[in-house]
């Protein structure tokens, strides 16, 4: 597939040419290899999984795809170019936005300021002018509100657009979360784990707002997951790591037959 520009899922979408190509990364820290000789792409409106157990190496290739981390061999592409270092606002510029593991919200701000953090990379007018709140400030000010409220409208949340992120419960934080990364108008969205800690109910939801992300706004998602079930029900593609190698690639049925996947999660190739 790694060489077709396009490809049809089962239910009829197109996924188009890849947006980030990883090609034989090697990551170290010290003498530690969390990442070696790894490929894979990242293709236009689809949602890639990256998974493994514990300790394989999915949160530094995040890293490495979101910039943060630089890795010592192998390159990045982004849209076919190969990408330098860049620091995270450069990346987010760029149009990749991401959610944590860990949630990282202002919790003394609202639900509708923490969303509003996401629309600083469109703000383009300078501290005075927002100061003074004229002119382009304040049309700017209005535009970003009102694109806001239709995240906070799309996510269901309008209840809770005025309360302190930190009085709620963990399953609307990690929507606020989403909401805030969708503010930045992603064209790439990654997303660290975002079904952790969650119930059932919550983990319908969030699947669910997901997979209107990717069809209704047409974002590109990544993210990293450790519920098999719901990988592989959302998933178009799954790339499988293990001690810092891939050791499966494919659709979600290709990677549930794939015999190393299997060994890996059993525990039979630790042995």
């Amino acid at each position: 597939m790694s060489n077709v520009e396009t490809y049809t899922t089962p239910d009829g979408r197109t996924i188009g040419a890849p947006v980030m190509e990883m090609k034989n990364i090697t990551l170290r820290f010290g003498g530690v290899v969390a990442i070696k000789d790894i490929s894979f792409d990242i293709r236009e409106g689809e949602i890639r999984a990256i998974i493994g157990p514990n300790g394989a190496g999915k949160s530094s290739m995040l890293n490495v795809i979101n910039g943060f981390y630089h890795p010592q061999e192998g390159e990045v592409l982004f849209h076919g170019k190969k990408r330098g270092p860049l620091r995270p606002y450069q990346i987010a510029a760029q149009g990749v936005a991401r959610t944590f593991q860990n949630i990282a919200l202002f919790k003394g701000m609202s639900t509708l300021d923490n969303i509003m953090c996401g629309r600083l990379t469109h703000s383009k007018t300078g501290m005075l002018s927002h100061v003074l709140w004229k002119g382009k400030a304040e049309r700017e000010e209005t535009e970003n509100r009102e694109k806001v409220e239709k995240i906070i409208d799309f996510l269901e949340i309008q209840t809770i657009r005025k309360t302190p992120v930190g009085r709620l419960p963990y399953g609307l934080q990690k929507r606020v979360e989403l909401g805030r990364a969708l503010a930045a108008e992603p064209s790439l969205l990654l997303l660290d784990e975002p079904m952790a800690g969650m119930n059932v109910e919550e983990k319908e939801d969030m699947s669910r707002f997901i997979l209107d992300v990717n069809d209704e706004f047409g974002t590109t998602i990544a993210l990293i997951e450790h519920d098999m079930g719901v990988v592989m029900d959302i998933a178009d593609r799954v790339v499988v790591m293990d001690y810092g190698k891939k050791i499966g690639d494919g659709t979600p049925a290709e990677v549930q037959a794939n015999q190393d996947v299997i060994d890996a999660y059993l525990g039979v190739a630790h042995d």
